[in-house]
């Protein structure tokens, strides 16, 4: 295959320069790494080589332009494989991570390089730079540092080899989760959907159809299919079948990932260990906003102090509402069953009396779309004649206040066999500014909603919903971006900061303004009634003293993992129990396990970072009283919100943080709006 022929390496055709999706095949991603690796290579190397003297334009700069070409194919490539993958494109990632990984190194160890990077750092005076170039420098040199510039020759002889591990397992890790989900099916018969609504028999029915099994219902591990069923379904012999299905994904199965979870976490040890730090999670907090691990756990001991009575009061509920449904003990699989029994109860409210009031496109049209104009005056035009990666996929051209294309926004909604589960944000090209252009991204959230059926549109639960506005304030983080440097730009800022621009969008869902605005009957038209509305307020403080508990643990178990380990734990299981003995008050269930599907942090980038959600919330939970203050829609605010988005990690997030709030963050925000003081 020559360049030519290679849809990857030739310049894009397309409007906004977004990738010719349809044109691009599994077979031409390799060559076309091969191809752009080899040119990053060269355009380091003639950074490294050069005979003029160290300058911050001619190495700190040059490096951060150097391989764009190479971070736009893996940007593609590793969206697909998350989102439209295939067993190709899987086993192209097996082959292509390793290659990148060790293509970092390379760059990261070349001690020609990194001596120019130095004489940079020490010899520059600070005010003959920009307070974005300040930033970049430093982060340049830290990047190197951190990642074995310092070391002995033998020492990056091991990091590589490390890095090269690390790179295979997690990839060999997430293929295994999305294995065991895409596994599991169960068939069910008409006589045995007692308690599920209409909304769940339909999908299940469509589901079967497309299986070719007619007479049939299919209930898959997928987020859309497993919770409904859980929260719904009378069957309990059928809840426990599929909970244990869903908590044993890649545990003692043929795609176990027992082993290579104790493999990730020890080489992220040994790695930490190499480079100078106590653990991993030292290593990842030193460039976080928590700064130490001794800070993360105190924060974490904080909210279970103030969580407990909270806690233990829900769990004691869901115990005596077991009771009353005649259950002999609570047992894992009934808690979402109980609890929509207990909010029906005490709140009033369900999904299935939500749900026709939030069609999906609704919630788009009035809901998020108009939050951020009504915010930050931005409008969304959708265009059918843009590439897109599969036919869900919705595109918007973003335009600003002032007329001006801001960014591409690409939605896509609804599961299929080559997604996995969850919702996220990416984007496929990041803003930046390089000679004279400012280069607008093209951001994208990934969601997995229930597909409209023959006779209904896309229904969201109220969960939904908030995920959705959480994914889109991600979106905003990207499209708002203005900074010059793209390693700076957008959502390129502290993992535990990262989660504010989602999570404060969260809160304007239980506004009566912006329910008023997008809550409308998908039949009638008719407004979610102001009772309901009410209600759904109080949803904000439902068993928080439950949700909060389990939070924790799984912050409590990735400290485990990257700060607590001292040794390849013997037992998996064991190790995950002790951990979590605290927080865990359901009675222990054998054959499960949380870890070897714990995607966000063996997989994701929250390895040492959980508590992040947490910490955000509390962030958020202060931020939002602004707007409560000053006005849910008020423009002044809004602008200061805006200048934080826009400024991604060119500014301390503290400092940003202060900037918008005039203080540090108040951690009691967060109890308050949880019910918890």
């Amino acid at each position: 295959m020559t360049q030519s022929d290679n849809p990857l390496l030739t310049p894009y055709q397309t409007p906004f320069d977004i990738p010719p999706f349809e044109a691009i095949k599994p077979e031409h991603f390799l060559p076309a790494f091969e191809q752009a690796l080899a040119q990053a290579r060269e355009e380091v190397q003639r950074i490294a080589h050069s005979d003029e003297l160290p300058t911050f334009a001619n190495t700190i700069e040059a490096l951060e332009y150097a391989g764009l070409k190479l971070n736009e194919i893996a940007e593609i490539f590793f969206n697909l494989n998350s989102a439209e993958t295939n067993d190709q494109i899987q086993q192209l990632a097996q082959q292509i991570s390793p290659m990148l990984a060790e293509y970092a190194n390379d760059v990261l160890l070349d001690e020609q390089l990194f001596q120019r990077i130095k004489t940079v750092y020490q010899t520059t005076t600070p005010h003959t730079l920009t307070a974005e170039q300040q930033m970049l420098l430093k982060k340049t040199y830290r990047a190197f540092t951190r990642n074995g510039a310092l070391l002995s020759e033998n020492d990056k002889v091991k990091l590589r080899e490390i890095d090269q591990q690390l790179a295979i397992l997690t990839q060999k890790f997430a293929q295994n989760v999305l294995a065991d989900t895409n596994a599991f099916q169960l068939w069910l018969l008409e006589n045995e959907l007692d308690g599920l609504p209409d909304f769940v028999k339909e999908a299940a029915k469509e589901a079967a159809i497309q299986k070719g099994q007619p007479d049939k219902y299919l209930i898959t591990l997928h987020a859309d299919s497993f919770v409904p069923f859980m929260t719904y379904s009378n069957r309990r012999d059928l809840r426990e079948k599929l909970f244990m299905a869903y908590g044993s994904r890649a545990y003692r199965t043929t795609h176990d990932n027992t082993g290579i979870v104790s493999q990730i976490a020890q080489l992220r040890k040994e790695r930490a260990t190499l480079l100078g730090f106590a653990s991993h999670a030292d290593y990842v907090l030193e460039e976080r906003m928590a700064a130490s691990p001794e800070r993360v756990m105190k924060f974490l001991q904080f909210l279970k102090e103030k969580a407990r009575e909270g806690a233990h009061r829900d769990y004691h509920k869901l115990s005596e509402r077991a009771r009353q449904e005649g259950l002999d003990s609570l047992k894992r699989w009934d808690v979402h069953w109980l609890m929509e029994k207990i909010k029906r109860d005490e709140v009033g409210i369900d999904d299935e009396l939500l749900k026709p009031y939030f069609p999906l496109e609704q919630v788009v049209e009035k809901g998020i779309f108009e939050l951020a104009n009504r915010l930050y005056g931005l409008t969304f035009h959708k265009r059918v004649d843009l590439p897109k990666y599969h036919s869900d996929v919705q595109t918007y051209e973003v335009k600003d206040h002032d007329g001006r294309t801001l960014a591409i926004f690409m939605a896509d909604y609804f599961p299929r066999e080559g997604k996995r589960a969850g919702a996220w944000m990416t984007q496929y090209r990041g803003q930046y500014k390089l000679n004279g252009r400012n280069i607008r991204p093209v951001v994208s959230i990934v969601c997995n909603f229930s597909k409209p059926t023959s006779t209904l549109p896309s229904l969201l639960t109220f969960q939904e919903v908030l995920t959705l506005f959480h994914e889109f304030g991600h979106a905003l983080h990207g499209m708002l971006a203005d900074t010059t440097y793209p390693s700076l730009s957008g959502t390129n800022v502290y993992w535990d900061f990262v989660e504010l621009p989602s999570q404060i969008l969260e809160n304007w869902c239980y506004t009566p303004e912006m329910l008023a605005l997008m809550a409308r009957h998908y039949q009638s038209g008719q407004p979610l009634p102001f009772d309901l509305t009410a209600r759904l307020r109080r949803m904000k403080t439902f068993m928080e003293g439950y949700a909060t508990y389990r939070q924790l643990s799984f912050g409590y178990l990735d400290m485990g993992w990257h700060y607590l380990l001292q040794a390849t734990p013997a037992d998996l299981k064991s190790f995950e129990t002790e951990l979590t003995k605290d927080l865990d008050m359901l009675p222990p269930v054998d054959d499960i396990a949380i870890s070897t599907s714990f995607s966000h942090i063996f997989h994701g980038g929250y390895a040492a970072g959980y508590y992040s959600y947490k910490w955000a919330e509390v962030l958020d939970a202060d931020a939002f009283e602004s707007f409560e203050q000053n006005g849910l829609f008020h423009r002044p605010t809004a602008r200061k919100f805006r200048r934080l988005l826009s400024a991604g990690g060119t500014v301390d997030p503290m400092k940003l943080y202060i900037d918008f709030k005039g203080r540090e963050p108040d951690p009691n925000a967060l109890l308050r709006r949880a019910g918890l003081l």
